[in-house]
């Protein structure tokens, strides 16, 4: 028997339409809410555009809940019509887009915002689109049931995150220089800099004086802070020195490298992009001048320049006995220590590195890809 065509259009489109977003009306909304599973419902209207805005996060949304729907109801009203949902629950499609949270009992627990507001298409600065995705991240259906969504998890971050109860304890430590972020989770502007500043917070994670954090201070529980600080656009930017606690506004540019720039000026530290340390890393001006002058100097010479070293050590730090150490070997006849000395060094770090590699990375793929190409081209 041949297959309609029409028949399999048909399921194609069901297909497609197909949704973990329940629909409810009239006649079925009671039979739904407050019979034993708590529901976020949203009351929308057709012809709203900030409603189609959001109905595909709030699908998404769904999806994201469809393996519990025994336990969750993720719904939608059509509040354009009549009936005895709308009016109920004192909807005007014509100015808000309500999403709101009913216990298992059909009681409304609360409009549904947690620390946002009801309507954000009302402030300037946020859309529909931007404050569903936020609601998403909150996972605030999670806190309220205990149910664990499907949503992947964001990678964990080097980044400090700070709210209103850590925030000082942090922040005027007077041991630590701390860089913050005051950022929104819906600001595009504050999406574009955290690849950047999460790069930067990894690259500063050994140093513990020098902590890289964030707080949300779109978060009405962090308002204080907010508040306190005159944060009133995103992101704002604001360093705290360990000898200072009055923050510095952060006017430099957003990328890695004139963050870390900035961070070493500030911090006294020597990290380079990406990682590790620069090339200025535990040099010492004072010895650098010395040490050159030491290596051509004539034997009867130097003695002196290695008592000004000596004297010098005393208040240079841990560093100069590097210095030291190198003027001693030179002085005792080794002259072609230095230059012996850096390419065995530098092929010892080499060597090490390479054996380090081994344990995160599978060197036989290598191997196999290596012997490929080498076949392909004969």
């Amino acid at each position: 028997m041949l297959f309609s065509f029409s028949v399999f259009v048909s399921a194609l489109i069901a297909g497609a339409s197909a949704s973990n977003v329940l629909e409810l009306d009239t006649s079925n909304f009671d039979s739904v809410i407050g019979k034993g599973k708590p529901a976020l419902v949203e009351f929308f209207a057709p012809w709203c555009g900030h409603c189609k805005n959001l109905a595909p996060t709030y699908e998404q949304l769904a999806d994201a809940f469809a393996h519990a729907k025994d336990k969750v109801v993720i719904a939608k009203v059509d509040a354009d019509g009549e009936g005895k949902p709308l009016e109920r629950n004192m909807v005007s499609p014509v100015s808000q887009v309500p999403l709101k949270w009913f216990n298992a009992n059909g009681e409304e627990d609360e409009k549904y915002s947690e620390a946002r507001i009801l309507m954000p298409w009302q402030t300037s600065e946020l859309s529909l689109t931007c404050y569903a995705h936020a609601l998403i991240q909150q996972s605030s259906i999670t806190k309220k049931t205990g149910i664990k969504s499907k949503i992947p998890q964001p990678p964990p971050t080097d980044v400090l995150v700070l709210d209103q109860t850590s925030f000082d304890e942090v922040v005027l430590d007077s041991s630590k220089n701390v860089i913050v972020s005051f950022t929104a989770p819906w600001c595009g502007h504050c999406k574009r800099l955290k690849p950047e500043y999460e790069k930067v917070a990894s690259t500063f994670k050994p140093e513990s004086k020098c902590v890289v954090a964030n707080i949300d201070a779109d978060d009405k529980k962090n308002s204080k802070i907010a508040q306190k600080y005159g944060i009133t656009g995103f992101p704002t930017v604001k360093f705290f020195s360990k000898d200072k606690k009055e923050p510095e506004d952060y006017e430099g540019g957003r990328t890695e490298e004139e963050i870390v720039a900035y961070l070493n000026e500030k911090c006294g530290t020597q990290r380079a992009v990406g990682g590790g340390l620069n090339d200025e890393a535990g040099l010492l001006t004072d010895f650098d001048t010395l040490a050159h002058k030491f290596f051509i100097a004539p034997t009867t010479v130097r003695d002196s320049l290695y008592q000004q070293a000596l004297q010098l050590a005393v208040s240079a730090g841990p560093a100069s006995k590097h210095y030291i150490r190198v003027m001693e070997k030179v002085a005792n006849g080794t002259t072609e220590y230095v230059e012996k000395e850096s390419k065995s060094k530098l092929d010892e770090i080499k060597v090490k590195a390479n054996i380090l590699k081994s344990f995160v990375h599978d060197r036989s793929e290598d191997a196999k890809d290596k012997i490929g190409r080498e076949e392909a081209e004969l």
